[in-house]
């Protein structure tokens, strides 16, 4: 179902760190304006919208016009804020709505709640952009569900809430004139990351009790492997379902500085970051691009700086 593409790089070449400079440096995803898109009439959710690149994400889909936004946090509290900070601007339209709904990704009542919800949106939803993510700097299980914290973040209840939202986007379909609408969008955010995982778990006959073994577990190998993980869920959900359904992409906004991702792993890690990331704000370009620009090729693919790359 996803189509074959060629690059001019290989993954290999793509996966480099002299690569990842350079994209740091010198690539960056164009800005959007309403002249290249306009989001009138639709409906969008965003993950981890309380700040850093998921609240930048919400204000560009707001600048190009979006109806519906819908703030997806764990604490309500902040994402009220984030509902404030945003319609603050001054420049929210009498047409456009912002709401804020409860998601927690530590707990599979909460993403199955959250789904059921977005099932009886009107408008129907167009867009989602799975942002939310942890790196945790010290290993924790989660209480309910008993798995490694970054895991259970990153792609347990990621990939959940994707197959819920295509079962969303399946009852929209029915109800709605097929002539009338495009396909529906799913965002997984990725990293550079993910190519630089040993993932050493694969050669576990039990995988996901081996990611809850503190012996093994590393702060940076444990992130890196949870969004190879998430690629490799996309990659082959794109074969099973049709892109006339939804186009589901992974998209990486490149290291930022402006999200607490990283709170966790130090004042070296911080200081770097801060030296050789990116704002918020361009990281969020790429991922508006995977929702709203990229065609239905992208289906499956990985999407870098406004552009499909191996």
């Amino acid at each position: 179902m996803a189509q074959a593409i060629s690059f001019d790089i290989t993954p290999e070449q793509e996966a480099s760190k002299l690569q990842f400079f350079r994209r740091q440096l010198f690539e960056v995803a164009p800005v959007l304006s309403r002249r290249d898109v306009h989001l009138g009439g639709r409906t969008a959710i965003v993950t981890g919208a309380n700040g850093g690149i998921g609240l930048e994400c919400s204000r560009q889909l707001l600048d190009l016009g979006l109806t519906k936004l819908i703030l997806a946090v764990r604490d309500e509290g902040k994402g009220e804020a984030a509902r404030q900070t945003l319609t603050a601007r001054g420049a929210l339209e009498p047409s456009q709505t912002i709401e804020v709904w409860k998601l927690d990704y530590a707990s599979y009542e909460s993403v199955t709640a959250f789904a059921e919800r977005a099932e009886h949106l009107n408008p129907r939803l167009d867009i989602a952009i799975l942002n939310a993510g942890v790196n945790r700097g010290s290993f924790a299980l989660n209480p309910t569900t008993g798995h490694e914290e970054d895991l259970q973040t990153n792609y347990l209840s990621t990939a959940l809430l994707v197959l819920l939202l295509l079962r969303v986007f399946k009852g929209a379909e029915s109800t709605v004139n097929q002539s009338e609408t495009s396909p529906g969008r799913i965002v997984v955010v990725s990293s550079d990351r993910a190519a630089w995982a040993k993932f050493g778990e694969k050669h576990q006959e039990r995988l996901l009790q081996a990611f809850d073994d503190v012996a093994t577990w590393d702060k940076y190998e444990s992130y890196d492997t949870t969004k190879l993980l998430g690629q490799l869920f996309v990659a082959k959900l794109s074969k099973l379902v049709p892109p006339s359904l939804a186009v589901v992409n992974c998209a990486n906004p490149g290291l930022c500085y402006g999200s607490r991702l990283a709170r966790e792993l130090g004042l070296a890690v911080a200081v770097f970051i801060r030296v050789v990331g990116r704002s918020a704000a361009v990281g969020a370009r790429t991922l508006v691009h995977a929702a709203v620009t990229v065609d239905a090729s992208s289906h499956g693919q990985y999407v870098e700086d406004g552009k499909l790359r191996p």
